[in-house]
C-alpha cells in the first residue's frame, strides 16, 4: 500500500539580486537605505534582477509502508526541499503530493516547539499537531523525557534550550509519539556522539516495528544500515532510485573527486625538467563485492613511470600520502640505487584494511643521492576512502587516519570470580 504518492513536483523560487549602478560609500549607503524605506521613488542607480530557482523538478515517486527510505546527494540537491513539502512546511508549485497516516518531522533546531512554551508544554503541543489526544501523550510522556534527558529543564522555556538540547526533545517527540511515517533531517549531526547512537539505535526499532521512515544523510553507511531502499537526488532532479546499495554505489561514482590516474605519452611535453620526466602515476584498486569504489576494504596498488634523461644517476622515489586536509599520514621510500638513461618503473602496495575512511592526495618526489630533489609533483593522485562495517551498531565517524586489522583478542583465563 502507498503511504506517499508523489506526482511530478516542482518548487520554484525567485531570487532578487539588489544591483547598483555606482559604487557609493558606506554613508552614501546609510542615506539609500532610509531613503528607500521612506520614499515610495525608485531611485535610477538602483534596479533588481529576478532569477528563477527550481529547488525541484518534476519528481515522481511512491513509498509503501514500512519502507525505509534513504535519501542521498550534495548540498543545494534538493532533499530537504522535499521534506518540507512532504511535511507539508511548504507547498509545491506544480504537482500534487498524497499522504495516508501521520507524519513527524525533524528537519532543522527548533521545528515545531513554540520558543516561549516549557519543554512540557511542547510535548502536548507537538503531539495535539500530530492529532493524538492528551492520554496518548501521557502513555508516551516518561519515554520522551528520559530518551531526550532534559528532565531537569522540562519546565524551562524552550527558548533557552541550547541547539543539543532542542534536538533530542524534538527527535524524542518524532520517535516515541508513533507517526505512521517519520521523516529525519540531517539534523542529528548537531548532537554529541552518544546521542547519535542512541538516535540510529531507535530510528532501527521505529523501522523494524513496520513504519516508514525517510531519513536524509551524508553517513551512507548509517544509510545503508538503516534503509532498505534509497533516492539519489541531483540539481533537483530525482537521478535513481532502488535498492540502497545500488544507489548508495552510483552516488559514489557520480560525486567521487578521485584522480586516480595521469598520463602522459610524449617525453618533451611531460611534466619535469633535464634530469626527470614523468610518463603516469595510476592507482590500481582491487575492488571487493564487484563495486566501483574504494572503501576501507579495498587493497590497491601505486604505480609510476619515469624517465631518467642523466646516465648512472643514483636515485629514489619518495611519496607522500596526506589527508585531504593536510596532514602527513605516511612517507615511504624506495631504496637508492643508480639507473641508466631510460624508463623507470615501480609500485606500491597498500594493504585493504589500513587508511580509514576519507579523502587522500598522494605527492612523489625524485631524489638524487638521497638528499637532493631533483623533481617533487605535488597532488600528483588523489583518491577517496569510503566506510565498511560489518556486525557494528555504532556508526559515527571512526577516528584517525589509518584503521588497520590487528590481532587483538580476549579470552576466558578464569570462570569464577574470587571476593
Amino acid at each position: 500500500m502507498h503511504v506517499i504518492s508523489a506526482e511530478n513536483i516542482s518548487k520554484k523560487y525567485i531570487i532578487d539580486h539588489q544591483r547598483s549602478r555606482k559604487s557609493s560609500s558606506l554613508k552614501d549607503a546609510f542615506s539609500n537605505t532610509f531613503e528607500q524605506l521612506f520614499s515610495r521613488e525608485k531611485k535610477d542607480s538602483d534596479f533588481k534582477e529576478k532569477e528563477e530557482f527550481w529547488a525541484l523538478k518534476d519528481v515522481s515517486f511512491t513509498i509503501d509502508q514500512g519502507d525505509r527510505i534513504g535519501i542521498v546527494g550534495h548540498n543545494g540537491a534538493g532533499k530537504s526541499t522535499l521534506l518540507k513539502i512532504l511535511s507539508r512546511i511548504t507547498d509545491p508549485t506544480t504537482g500534487q503530493v498524497t499522504i495516508d497516516g501521520r507524519v513527524a518531522s525533524l528537519l532543522e533546531v527548533g521545528t515545531g516547539f513554540h520558543p516561549e512554551l516549557t519543554g512540557r508544554e511542547n510535548i502536548f503541543l507537538n503531539g495535539a499537531i500530530l492529532g493524538m489526544d492528551k492520554s496518548e501523550i501521557k502513555r508516551s510522556f516518561d519515554a520522551i523525557v528520559d530518551f531526550a534527558g532534559v528532565e531537569k529543564f522540562l519546565d524551562t522555556p524552550v527558548k533557552r534550550y541550547s541547539s543539543g538540547m532542542y534536538v533530542r526533545l524534538g527527535f524524542a517527540i518524532a520517535a516515541h509519539l508513533e507517526p505512521e511515517i517519520m521523516i529525519i533531517d540531517e539534523v542529528l549531526a548537531v548532537g554529541d556522539a552518544e546521542f547519535q547512537k542512541k538516535c540510529l539505535g531507535k530510528m532501527r526499532d521505529v523501522s523494524e516495528s513496520g513504519r516508514t521512515l525517510l531519513f536524509v544523510s551524508h553517513n551512507l553507511t548509517a544509510i545503508q544500515a538503516l534503509c532498505n531502499k534509497s533516492f539519489f537526488f541531483e540539481k533537483g532532479q530525482l537521478i535513481d532510485q532502488g535498492e540502497t546499495t545500488h544507489i548508495v554505489t552510483t552516488y559514489l561514482s557520480r560525486v567521487s573527486q578521485k584522480r586516480l590516474e595521469r598520463s602522459w605519452e610524449d617525453v618533451n611535453s611531460a611534466p619535469g625538467n633535464d634530469q626527470v620526466r614523468v610518463k603516469s602515476f595510476r592507482i590500481l584498486p582491487e575492488y571487493v563485492d564487484n563495486l566501483i569504489h574504494i572503501d576501507v576494504r579495498t587493497p590497491m596498488q601505486v604505480q609510476f613511470e619515469f624517465w631518467n634523461m642523466v646516465d648512472q644517476a643514483r636515485l629514489n622515489l619518495s611519496l607522500h600520502l596526506y589527508s585531504y586536509t593536510g596532514e602527513c599520514i605516511f612517507n615511504v621510500g624506495t631504496s637508492s640505487q643508480p639507473f641508466d638513461k631510460g624508463l623507470i618503473t615501480g609500485a606500491l602496495e597498500i594493504p585493504g584494511h589500513f587508511l580509514n575512511d576519507g579523502s587522500y592526495v598522494i605527492s612523489i618526489m625524485v631524489v638524487k643521492d638521497t638528499s637532493s630533489v631533483i623533481y617533487n609533483m605535488e597532488e600528483a593522485l588523489t583518491f577517496d576512502v569510503e566506510d565498511y562495517r560489518e556486525n557494528v551498531s555504532w556508526y559515527g565517524k571512526w577516528p584517525g587516519y589509518i584503521r588497520p586489522q590487528l590481532n587483538f583478542s580476549l579470552r576466558q583465563t578464569e570462570n569464577v570470580v574470587n571476593d
